[in-house]
């Protein structure tokens, strides 16, 4: 008969266990992807760009001038010209030596001689050479994410594919958690990541130590069986397969999490309930895939607390919370229901060191809606 898996006698620091995590793991290395797979994703190295427009690029539809041939006109004044202008549509380059696009309710070529109608400042109706952006300008600077927005950049340079880092992430569903191991497997997609989704084939260590394959993986994350009941295997296969670095995380909800390695691939296991997972997702898995993804720092928003904060020392403890008049509101500390995840905004650590928070005091909580 297998042996129960058991925690240690002390709970190991969050912070203690998160360097043993990091400890020896690089950025993976880029890849070229379309531009279409890459929002989400990590830039990497991006090319200096060239300017944009090259040319001085028509933004309305009408008569191309110069702006200093037109000083004087007037609807009461008109400006006879010897030619017909030269129409432009929004988009074309402008012809050399016009600066500036007249609306056809300004030109009159009714008559056997055009007339303008109004005078036209340089750079009226026109997207001037450089404007857009400057030679050496980037399309998003590697660490921070793509965005849609960055994109409309790239293309205008013209531009088909840059570079990003998206880590793989395999997924081992323990049998009996599949609603969590799905609550991971979106948060991994809303991250980007490149995700494998397996399910062992029951609950023993043997069938979970099979579905450990850390071939085609740079993460791999177990859900559910880290506990210590007679059906919880998840650590006992890790040690089969590789090495436990700590089991048992002063961290609440979590404390049955654990970190490993299989060769040189990081390994997580996440407790099977939703709340608890999450708690390891965000203070273990989240950095380790950052680190993968050479990301830059998460961002912050720094409020002052409407309540003080009241925690357990010798306990990390996650604290959800909702923006309110420029306020953190808290929604739960240590104990987090599905209704407070579902409202919060963000959350935060208050250190296993600490008593918590004053009413009042300003704290950083990373943005859940980025």
């Amino acid at each position: 008969m297998t042996s129960l898996q058991r925690l240690p006698t002390s709970l190991t620091p969050l912070d203690a266990a998160l360097a043993v995590l990091l400890d020896d793991v690089e950025p993976i290395a880029p890849v070229e992807a379309v531009l279409a797979e890459t929002v989400g994703c990590t830039a990497a190295e991006m090319p200096p760009l060239p300017v944009h427009p090259l040319r001085d690029i028509a933004v309305v539809d009408g008569y191309a001038f110069s702006a200093r041939d037109l000083v004087g006109a007037s609807s009461y004044s008109p400006l006879p010209l010897l030619a017909a202008p030269a129409w432009v549509e929004a988009g074309e380059v402008m012809p050399h030596g016009c600066d500036c696009v007249l609306d056809a309710d300004s030109v009159d070529i009714s008559g056997p001689m055009p007339q303008v109608l109004a005078e036209a400042i340089p750079g009226q109706g026109v997207r001037r050479a450089g404007s857009e952006f400057a030679a050496g300008s980037l399309v998003v600077r590697a660490g921070q994410r793509v965005l849609p927005r960055h994109l409309v950049m790239a293309r205008a340079a013209g531009l088909e594919r840059i570079k990003i880092r998206r880590p793989r992430l395999r997924i081992v569903n323990v049998p009996g958690g599949s609603a969590t191991a799905a609550l991971i497997a979106e948060s991994a997609r809303a991250e980007s990541a490149d995700i494998i989704h397996v399910t062992a084939a029951s609950r023993d260590a043997v069938s979970i130590g099979a579905a450990l394959d850390t071939g085609a993986c740079d993460l791999l994350l177990i859900v559910g069986g880290s506990g210590v009941g007679r059906t919880d295997a998840a650590v006992t296969a890790l040690a089969a397969r590789g090495a436990v670095l700590a089991h048992g995380i002063a961290l609440q909800p979590g404390r049955t999490a654990a970190v490993g390695r299989i060769g040189k691939t990081p390994v997580v296991v996440l407790p099977g309930a939703p709340d608890q997972a999450l708690a390891a997702w965000w203070t273990l898995a989240l950095p380790l895939l950052d680190r993968l993804a050479a990301r830059a720092r998460r961002r912050t928003v720094n409020l002052p607390l409407a309540r003080k904060i009241a925690s357990q020392i010798g306990l990390a403890e996650i604290v959800l919370v909702e923006r309110n008049e420029d306020m953190w509101n808290t929604l739960a500390v240590g104990d987090l229901s599905l209704d407070a995840i579902g409202r919060a905004e963000a959350w935060l650590v208050v250190s296993g060191g600490s008593e918590g928070f004053a009413a009042g005091s300003t704290v950083d909580a990373y943005v859940l809606r980025e």
